[in-house]
């Protein structure tokens, strides 16, 4: 647990394990426990990787940030924070809802330091009525345990997951909410005025290994938007879940480890294949 000062914040963020670092950002609103939440399940048997999750401005811990009022300067928070903390270093990100937006401004600014990306129902198009969405139904529904809570925690748990059970709720509760409930919300709102970069991205193919998880029943930024990626990342995995949201990786946690180790097992081997040739 530690603060970073970059110019225009103070970013918190936790460090877990060592070796390869992969930075993890998450979505708008919540905190690095999203991450953390989703993530540190798939390094249970795994070694050799430096995970490090931050908080973005005007969520969880980080602080002083107050200065920033748009994502180009969220972006170069990140940056700055990137070149302080594993400077010099090759990484991999992982990227949640507008953490991939951010994750693929990072891409557009510095492709050559990173070995590998991983997106989590990612922005795509910031702007909400350009997005093409799903409708949103919930499956796999225990109604004895829904019964069980409020009708406010009721329609807000339906609004917002696809399986709805016990697990599926603690989960939302404690990865989820806990951060939305820290969150600055007036800072929010004024970022979201400029939510979009002012520079074009995806300018070029990214040929790392990468990953794209994608709900089909996600009604906050969809899937389709992310298929037409498909040229762009040439060496990228497009996943398409049924059952599963915008919150994908809750929805379907069993299938979310299996592919995301697929991802770091091909980002290895392509790393020790360099290693081995220099």
């Amino acid at each position: 647990m530690a603060f970073c000062k970059v110019h225009q914040a103070e970013i918190y963020y936790e460090e877990m394990g060592q070796g390869i670092p992969i930075l993890m950002i998450h979505g708008y609103s919540p905190d690095h426990r999203l991450m953390t939440g989703c993530m540190e399940p798939v390094f249970t048997n795994r070694e050799g990787w430096r995970r490090i999750y931050i908080d973005l401005p005007g969520m969880g811990l980080t602080r002083n940030y107050h200065d920033i009022s748009c994502s180009d300067e969220m972006l170069n928070a990140v940056l700055e924070f990137i070149n302080i903390v594993i400077p010099d270093q090759e990484y991999l990100i992982v990227g949640e809802s507008y953490g991939g937006y951010i994750a693929r401004g990072i891409i557009e600014k510095q492709p050559e330091r990173i070995l590998g990306a991983a997106f989590i129902c990612p922005v795509i198009n910031p702007s909400p009525e350009n997005r093409q969405v799903e409708v949103h139904n919930s499956y796999k529904i225990d109604n004895n345990f829904i019964n069980k809570l409020s009708k406010d925690e009721q329609a807000e748990f339906r609004d917002n997951q696809v399986v709805l059970n016990e697990y599926t709720w603690l989960r939302y509760n404690n990865e989820i909410v806990s951060g939305i409930k820290i969150s600055d919300e007036e800072f929010l709102n004024k970022v979201k005025k400029q939510y979009g970069f002012s520079f074009k991205l995806d300018q070029s193919d990214f040929t790392k290994p990468s990953l794209f998880l994608l709900g089909r029943q996600d009604s906050t930024v969809g899937y389709k938007d992310a298929l037409n990626l498909t040229d762009k990342y040439s060496r990228g995995t497009f996943t398409v879940l049924d059952t599963a949201g915008h919150n994908l990786q809750i929805d379907q946690p069993q299938i979310f480890n299996n592919v995301v180790n697929e991802w770091l097992d091909r980002v290895l081997n392509d790393f020790l294949s360099r290693k081995s040739e220099s």
